[in-house]
């Protein structure tokens, strides 16, 4: 008889609210059962006991605020595994049906795939245009991308969030997980190695959660901020492929929907909204060249560059 895949969930949480609980409850309802959601959780004085009552297949591990790392925590979790399979998962993204967890697996039963990653719903009480943006990045259908997709998608081919991801655990641990440290992309940065190896990662569009922000432009600008840090620490991967071009084409694709749905008073906030985006982006991009005090200013995670760069 053939021996029944394990999957197990790793979420990273800090200050966690309700959204945790509808998201356990909702991870140990699925018709394909998790083996384990292992919570790693930074700052023991922030968990609130009675967040999740003491469930038998929760398990939770604390960290401080400085050892927090976005590929080093999230490779920890991997080590309280024994999973087949890892499903990543954020603090706040909900699934939306019982099915995540089985449609996620079922992306694997192309031996290409070595990764997968959901859909992203709006939340509700979720901004017009971070609506619109989030229909584009996480379109109703979905895709499996190879490095073969490089000149036609550029910097999406690479693209994969742990927002809602699963990664086959041979191929991870062959790896050696998520490179870190990292500030942000340590899943786009595993998604572009494996596809350099020759695999796949699949976009599957009808595994999706509830997810989304409303960032202020300055969170927005500080964000990608991060994400400018992150492609500058990885150039082998980044270099070579702009990043410009994907963002052209999502400001064209935001403008034509909101002009065409009758919202074009919404188009002039939101060219402000990517006007930070991009500065945030491009001065991240070149964080080597600033004062420590500054790049710290401008991070979600100043207390990533506390360590020496």
């Amino acid at each position: 008889m053939q021996q029944r895949i394990k999957v197990d969930v790793i979420i990273p949480t800090y200050k966690p609210d309700r959204s945790l609980r509808d998201l356990v409850r909702m991870l140990l309802a699925q018709s394909y059962p998790v083996d384990h959601i292992l919570i790693v959780n930074t700052g023991e004085e922030h968990w609130d006991n009675d967040l999740l009552p003491a469930l038998k297949r929760v398990e939770v591990f604390h960290i401080t605020k400085r050892e927090f790392d976005h590929a080093a925590t999230r490779n920890m979790g991997v080590g309280f595994s024994d999973a087949d399979y890892l499903l990543f998962m954020t603090q706040d993204a909900v699934p939306a049906n019982e099915f995540l967890v089985e449609r996620l697996l079922e992306s694997f039963s192309d031996p290409a795939v070595k990764a997968a990653y959901g859909r992203q719903l709006p939340k509700p009480g979720c901004f017009y245009v971070e609506g619109c943006v989030r229909n584009y990045n996480y379109p109703s259908n979905g895709w499996v991308r190879t490095i073969r997709d490089l000149p036609e998608h550029g910097v999406k081919t690479y693209f994969c969030s742990n927002v809602c991801a699963m990664y086959e655990r041979y191929t991870f641990d062959r790896m050696g997980g998520f490179k870190a440290p990292a500030i942000f992309n340590e899943d786009m940065v595993y998604a572009a190695r494996i596809e350099y190896l020759g695999y796949g990662v699949a976009y599957v569009a009808d595994a999706a959660v509830y997810h989304s922000h409303n960032y202020t432009n300055t969170q927005q600008f500080r964000r990608n901020f991060d994400n400018g840090v992150s492609q500058a620490m990885h150039p082998e991967i980044f270099g070579a492929v702009p990043s410009a071009g994907e963002g052209r084409k999502m400001v064209r694709y935001v403008t034509k929907y909101l002009w065409r749905k009758g919202h074009a008073y919404l188009i002039p906030g939101f060219y402000w909204q990517c006007g930070c985006r991009l500065a945030g982006f491009r001065l991240g991009k070149a964080y080597r060249h600033l004062p420590d005090s500054l790049v710290r200013f401008c991070s979600l995670s100043p207390d990533f560059f506390r360590r020496k760069r």
